[in-house]
């Protein structure tokens, strides 16, 4: 029996955030070449990211090119980054898995991040054509991001509490599944190549029951939720 409401994550669930990235970076480069007179900044910083880092990237950047890092400088492209409209779009195996659900289900959304950033990516992926409700945690302010619970006591409100079937879908075994796991709902990972969370392993305890590399046989697999906890299988 289907869920009758799946929530999805958003980054490396729906689309790739390696897109998102690199969509945010161009945008920063436009305003360093223009700005600053760094003509290649989209590239540099990309080139960090590829060999792991986070956090620091334009700080980096900037001083790499002689350039101060000023913290108002640096304030402002992380303002940009977070305020651009990306270049984005849905994988073909989530285009596919949501069109088959939207009619059979009730969808929701449960994304962790700056909500103006979460906000931008769901009006250029078009999600308000698929999901019913959209929760950007953020909203609520860091605390609130996963693995606390809000998020998903507020969809459980939302759409009928303990009358409804539950399923949550996302990518990172460290943080997603504690509280679905904890709320009796069904769960399912995501693992993508190229995923930035591909590598990791799940945490004793908050392991998603499944776990599939797309979306392209979701529809198929989620009827068979129930008969999966009760055999304790948790990858096809």
């Amino acid at each position: 029996m289907l869920p009758q409401c799946i929530v999805f994550d958003l980054d490396d669930t729906l689309y790739l955030e390696r897109d998102y990235v690199r969509s945010g970076f161009r945008a920063v480069g436009e305003w360093a070449e223009s700005a600053l007179g760094v003509p290649d900044f989209a590239d540099r910083a990309w080139r960090l990211f590829e060999t792991g880092m986070r956090g620091s990237t334009f700080q980096t950047v900037l001083a790499e090119c002689g350039k101060n890092p000023e913290p108002d400088t640096v304030a402002h492209m992380v303002n940009i980054y977070r305020c651009h409209s990306p270049a984005i779009e849905l994988l073909p195996d989530a285009v596919h898995c949501l069109s088959e659900l939207k009619c059979k289900a009730s969808l929701a959304i449960v994304t962790d991040g700056p909500a103006e950033c979460q906000k931008a990516k769901c009006a250029s992926l078009g999600l308000r054509d698929f999901f019913d409700i959209i929760v950007c945690t953020g909203d609520w302010g860091e605390e609130f991001y996963k693995p606390h619970r809000r998020a998903f006591e507020f969809i459980q409100n939302q759409f009928g509490g303990a009358d409804c079937r539950f399923a949550y879908v996302a990518d990172n075994p460290v943080k997603d599944f504690h509280a679905p796991i904890a709320l009796g709902w069904d769960t399912v990972r995501v693992r993508r190549p190229g995923g930035l969370h591909f590598a990791k392993e799940g945490l004793k305890g908050f392991t998603a029951q499944t776990e599939i590399p797309n979306l392209w046989n979701f529809a198929e697999l989620s009827t068979s939720f129930a008969g999966l906890r009760a055999s304790g299988e948790r990858t096809l």
